[in-house]
C-alpha cells in the first residue's frame, strides 16, 4: 500500500502545545527524511500494571529530546522514532505519555511555516502510511490518526480523522475516494464520503456525492455505497475515446473489459465501433514469471465495409494481426536461450485499420513483416554453439510470405589443428586455422491466400549446407598482411529438378518436374590476398594544425573452378522450346543455391579512407587546445575483375561513406555504385564497351543520401537520461514499464516531455536508381525523396502542442500530417488529435485517468488510442 503526504491544515485542534527544545543538547538537523539514521538512541521500560510484565520500547532521536520527570513524559524532536513490538512510528515530534499509555505524533512548522516532518507510521502487518497527526495507545494498540492520505489500486482515499479497532477495520470521517494524490486536489472526479467503514476487500460509505473539479454535485447524492478495496489488480470496465473518421464514420475506439487472473497473467479486450459499420478487436495477454521469461501477445481483427452498400462494388474486408513477444532471463537456464518475436497477418490489416486508428507513418508504410522464434544452446565448453529457429517474412505489398518450419544451424569455434600444446615460438603452419558449420531448413514459399490450403503445405523444399573454412594470416616484410583461404561447401537437397518439353495441343511447352531422392553439390574456391595501411599529413593551413589521411589498400586474388563441367553432374542441357539448347542447374530450386557455372579467376580490390583535421580552439576540454574534426569516414570502394570470364570481367564499383556536419550534430550517410560498361541502346542491356569510350569514366548506377537534424539536441539528451535513470531506478519494473521504455528508446516522437519546453527535428532521405525506359529508348532515372519534420511546444507548463509530417517529393504529395493537443490535468490527461487531409482524415479526443506506467516514466504517452 503505497502512502503520500495530506495536508495539516484541518487537524490544527489536535497540535496541542509543544514544548520547546533544548537547542544546547543536539544542533538543529533539518533533513526530512524520518527514517533515517539516528545520531541518539536510548530504551525505556515500561511495565504493564495489570499483567506485571515488562515491554521494552525503543527510542530515537535525531536531535534533541525532553524528559519531564514530573509528568512522567518524554519529548522527542527531530527525525524521531519510537518502535514497541511491531509498531514503528517516525516524526519530527513524538511524545510519550507513560501515565496514559499514549504516543502522540505530528509534524512541525519551520522558518516559512510550512508544515514539514508528517509522522509516518507502521502498523502491524501493513506498510508505511504518512498521516498529518497521530494518537497511539501502545496498551490496547489503538491508533487514531487525522489528516491521513492512502492509495488503493490507483485510487487515493483521504480522510481528516480515521480510527482504528481492535477487527483491523478503520473508520473515517470526512473522506474523499478521487483519482488524485494532492492534498487538495485541483482537478479530479472524486466522490465525498462523510461517514465509512473500511474493510479488507471494500469501503463501506454512508451519505455520498459526486465532486467535479472541486464542484459539489449534492443533487447526485446516494444514501450509501460500496467501494472495492483490493490488495491485487481486478476485472473491471476500460472507458472508450470518442472521435471521427473521415471514411468510417463517427467511432468509439477502446471500449473493453480488463481481466485479471492471478499474479502471473492478465488480459485486455477491447473494441472500435464506427458509425458506418466497420468493426474491430482486439485481445491483448502479458505474462511474467520473475527472474525466468516474461511476454505478452496480441491479435486484432478488423472487418471494414468498402463500397457502396447495395451494389455489387460492396464488399467486406476481413482482416487480422497477430504479435507476441517473449523474453527469456538469461540466469533462469544458463547456456541455453529462448525468445520470440511474432508479428503476421493479412497484408492489408494496417491500411485498412488505419493502423488500429493511429495513422501512424511507419506502420501505414511498411512494406513487411516478419517473425522469429529462435532457442540456442551452448556447450562443449562455449565451443559449439547450436541454434534454431522458425521465421515468417511477409511482403505486404504483394503478400507474398516465406515460411522457414524451421532453420538451424551448428557452429564449431575455429580452432589450430597443427598447434600443440606451448611452443616457444610460433610457426607458420601453427597458425592455420579451421572451422565447421552445418545448416538446415524447411521452406515454403506461398502468398497470403493460399496459405491454409492443404497443396500448398505440401510444397515445402529443404536441405543441408556444410561448411568448412581453412585459414591462414601472415604479416609479410613488416608492413603487408598477406591472407590466404580455403573454403568448402556441400550441399544435401532431397529434391532436384528436370528440364523437359511435352507436346500438347498448343505446341511444345516447358516442363520442370521435381524429383525426390538424396543428392549432393559441393563446390570450393582459393582466395589469397595483401592489405596494408597507408598514413598521410597534410601542412598547417591557418587553424588547422594537421590533416590525417589513412588510406587502406587491400587486393586479392580469388580462384573457382567450372562446376557446370559434365563430369559433376550438376548442370544438363536441353533443347528449349524455341529449339535452341540451353543448359540449366538440376539444383536451381535448392534453398542453398547451386555450385556456380563458369570457371573465375579474379583479382578483387578495395580501398578505404579515413579524412579527419585537428583545429586549434579555445573551447576544447581536454585542455590541450586542440579539437578533432571527422572529414570522411569509412569512404570505400570495391570491385572484381574476373579474368576467366568472356566478357564483362570488371564488376561495378560500389562506393559506400558516412560523415558528421555542424560539430557532429548531423549525421549524414550515403552509398551507391558505378557501371563501367556502357549499355545498348535499343535492349538497355549492358554491352561489352567501357563507357569510358564514349566520353565519360563510368555510369553512376544508383546513390542514396540520407540524414537527421534536432534543433534542440536537449530533446534526446533529456529522453535519454531519463530512460537510463529509471532502467537503473526500476530493476523489477513489469512488462508494461519494460515495452514502454523500449518504445521511448526507438521512438522519441511517442511520448511527451513538459520537461522540454521546445523540439523541433527534422529527416531526410534521397533514393536515385538509373532505369532504361523503353517508350523512349533512353536511360532515365527513378528518384525517391521524402523530408520528415515532427517537433512540439509548450503553450504553458500543462498544455503541449504537437505537429508531425513530411512530404513525398517524388510522389508529390504531403505525408499524413497530424496535429495534436495535449493538456496534463495531473492525475488525468486530455488529448485531441487531428488528421487534416488524406485517405487517414479523423480526429480523437480522450481524457482518462493517468496509467501508473506514464507516471514513472514522467512522461505522457502521445497517441490517445490503445496501440500495444
Amino acid at each position: 500500500m503505497n502512502v503520500l503526504f495530506a495536508n495539516a491544515q484541518d487537524v490544527k485542534p489536535v497540535l496541542d502545545t509543544i514544548p520547546a527544545r533544548d537547542t544546547s543538547v543536539v544542533s538543529t538537523d533539518t533533513v526530512q527524511n524520518n527514517f533515517r539514521d539516528a545520531t541518539g538512541q536510548d530504551t525505556v521500560v515500561m511495565k504493564d500494571a495489570e499483567s506485571d510484565l515488562e515491554t521494552v520500547v525503543t527510542i530515537v532521536a535525531n536531535d534533541s529530546s525532553v524528559n519531564e520527570v514530573s509528568l512522567n513524559r518524554l519529548h522527542l524532536y527531530g527525525g524521531a522514532k519510537v518502535k514497541y513490538q511491531d509498531f514503528e512510528l517516525a516524526a519530527d515530534y513524538i511524545r510519550l505519555d507513560r501515565n496514559t499509555n499514549l504516543l502522540f505524533a505530528s509534524g512541525v512548522r519551520d522558518h516559512n511555516d510550512k508544515y514539514i516532518g508528517r509522522p509516518v507510521v507502521i502498523m502491524p502487518g501493513e506498510g508505511p502510511i504518512a498521516v498529518d497527526s497521530l494518537i497511539y495507545n501502545y496498551k490496547t494498540q489503538i491508533p487514531k490518526t487525522f489528516g491521513v492520505m492512502t492509495e488503493m489500486d490507483g485510487a487515493y482515499i483521504q480522510a481528516r480523522v480515521v480510527r482504528r479497532n481492535i477487527y483491523e477495520e478503520m473508520s473515517l470521517f470526512d473522506g474523499l475516494y478521487s483519482t488524485c494524490d494532492l492534498p487538495e486536489p485541483h482537478t479530479h472526479f472524486g466522490i465525498k464520503i462523510s461517514k465509512g467503514l473500511v474493510v479488507k476487500n471494500q469501503i463501506i460509505a454512508g451519505p455520498s456525492y459526486l465532486v467535479v473539479q472541486n464542484i459539489p454535485m449534492k443533487f447526485l447524492a446516494i444514501p450509501f455505497g460500496f467501494f472495492p478495496k483490493q490488495d491485487k489488480p481486478t476485472s473491471g470496465m476500460l472507458f472508450p475515446s470518442f472521435g471521427e473518421d473521415a471514411s468510417r464514420g463517427f467511432a468509439m475506439r477502446d471500449l473493453g473489459w480488463y481481466l485479471t487472473f492471478n499474479d502471473y497473467w492478465d488480459s485486455e479486450i477491447r473494441s472500435n465501433i464506427f458509425s458506418k459499420g466497420a468493426f474491430e478487436a482486439s485481445i491483448r495477454t502479458q505474462y511474467v514469471v520473475n527472474y525466468k521469461f516474461n511476454g505478452g501477445f496480441n491479435i486484432r481483427y478488423g472487418s471494414t465495409p468498402t463500397g457502396i452498400e447495395g451494389t455489387p462494388s460492396y464488399n467486406r474486408a476481413q482482416d487480422f494481426n497477430v504479435t507476441w513477444n517473449h523474453t527469456q532471463r538469461q540466469e533462469a537456464n544458463p547456456g541455453t536461450s529462448f525468445s520470440a518475436s511474432v508479428n503476421f497477418g493479412t497484408s492489408s490489416y494496417f491500411r485498412n485499420t488505419a493502423a488500429n486508428g493511429t495513422a501512424n507513418f511507419q506502420a501505414l508504410t511498411q512494406n513487411n513483416m516478419s517473425s522469429n522464434i529462435s532457442y540456442g544452446k551452448v556447450f562443449a565448453d562455449g565451443k559449439v554453439n547450436f541454434t534454431s529457429s522458425l521465421g515468417h517474412r511477409q511482403d505486404i505489398r504483394t503478400g507474398a510470405i516465406n515460411l522457414d518450419l524451421p532453420t538451424f544451424s551448428l557452429n564449431v569455434s575455429t580452432f589450430n589443428p597443427f598447434k600443440f600444446g606451448e611452443s616457444t615460438g610460433e610457426k607458420w603452419y601453427e597458425r592455420i586455422t579451421v572451422g565447421y558449420s552445418v545448416q538446415g531448413q524447411n521452406k515454403l514459399v506461398t502468398s497470403d491466400s493460399l496459405l491454409f490450403r492443404k497443396e500448398t503445405l505440401q510444397n515445402f523444399t529443404n536441405g543441408f549446407q556444410h561448411t568448412i573454412p581453412i585459414a591462414l594470416s601472415l604479416q609479410v616484410m613488416k608492413y603487408f598482411q598477406f591472407n590466404t583461404a580455403v573454403n568448402y561447401t556441400e550441399r544435401w537437397y532431397f529434391q532436384s529438378t528436370r528440364n523437359r518439353l511435352e507436346n500438347n495441343q498448343i505446341g511444345f511447352t516447358e516442363v520442370r518436374d521435381t524429383i525426390s531422392g538424396f543428392r549432393r553439390a559441393y563446390d570450393y574456391s582459393i582466395s589469397s590476398g595483401l592489405s596494408t595501411k597507408v598514413y598521410g599529413q597534410y601542412p598547417k593551413i591557418g587553424n588547422i594544425e594537421a590533416i590525417r589521411h589513412v588510406v587502406t589498400p587491400s587486393v586479392n586474388l580469388n580462384y573457382r573452378p567450372d562446376f557446370g563441367d559434365p563430369r559433376y553432374g550438376f548442370y544438363r542441357d536441353y533443347v528449349n522450346p524455341q529449339g535452341l539448347s540451353s543448359r540449366y542447374s538440376i539444383f536451381q530450386d535448392g534453398i542453398y543455391g547451386t555450385p556456380g557455372a563458369g570457371r573465375s579467376m579474379g583479382i578483387g580490390f578495395s580501398i578505404d579512407n579515413n579524412i579527419e583535421a585537428k583545429i586549434r580552439s579555445d573551447k576544447d576540454t581536454t585542455g590541450s587546445g586542440i579539437k578533432k574534426i571527422p572529414i570522411l569516414q569509412g569512404l570505400t570502394f570495391s570491385g572484381n575483375y574476373n579474368i576467366a570470364a568472356d566478357s564483362l570481367k570488371l564488376s561495378n564499383i560500389s562506393f559506400s561513406g558516412r560523415t558528421t556536419l555542424f560539430n557532429e550534430k548531423i549525421n549524414l550517410n550515403f552509398n551507391g555504385s558505378f557501371d563501367p560498361y556502357t549499355y545498348d541502346k535499343v535492349t538497355g542491356r549492358k554491352v561489352n564497351r567501357f563507357a569510358i569510350r564514349e566520353g565519360q569514366l563510368a555510369r553512376l548506377q544508383s546513390f542514396g543520401l540520407s540524414f537527421d537534424y534536432s534543433f534542440n539536441p536537449d530533446a534526446s539528451k533529456s529522453r535519454n537520461n531519463n530512460v537510463d535513470s529509471l532502467r537503473n531506478n526500476m530493476p523489477n519494473m513489469t512488462q508494461e514499464q519494460a515495452d514502454a521504455l523500449a518504445r521511448v528508446s526507438r521512438d522519441p516522437n511517442a511520448f511527451v516531455d513538459f520537461n522540454i519546453p521546445w523540439n523541433l527535428s527534422g529527416s531526410f532521405s534521397f533514393n536515385y536508381a538509373s532505369v532504361f525506359r523503353t517508350e523512349d529508348l533512353r536511360m532515365g532515372s527513378n528518384i525517391t525523396s521524402t523530408v520528415q519534420l515532427h517537433g512540439d511546444f509548450n503553450v504553458t507548463p500543462k498544455w503541449k502542442v504537437q505537429f508531425n509530417g513530411g512530404y513525398d517529393f517524388g510522389q508529390m504529395q504531403v505525408v499524413i500530417p497530424q496535429f495534436s493537443i495535449y493538456r496534463d490535468l495531473h492525475c488525468w490527461e486530455m488529448s485531441f488529435s487531428w488528421v487534416p487531409i488524406g485517405q487517414f482524415q479523423s480526429y480523437n479526443f480522450t481524457i482518462r485517468a493517468k496509467a501508473s506506467i506514464l507516471q514513472d516514466l514522467k512522461l505522457m504517452k502521445r497517441q490517445s488510442h490503445y496501440i500495444f
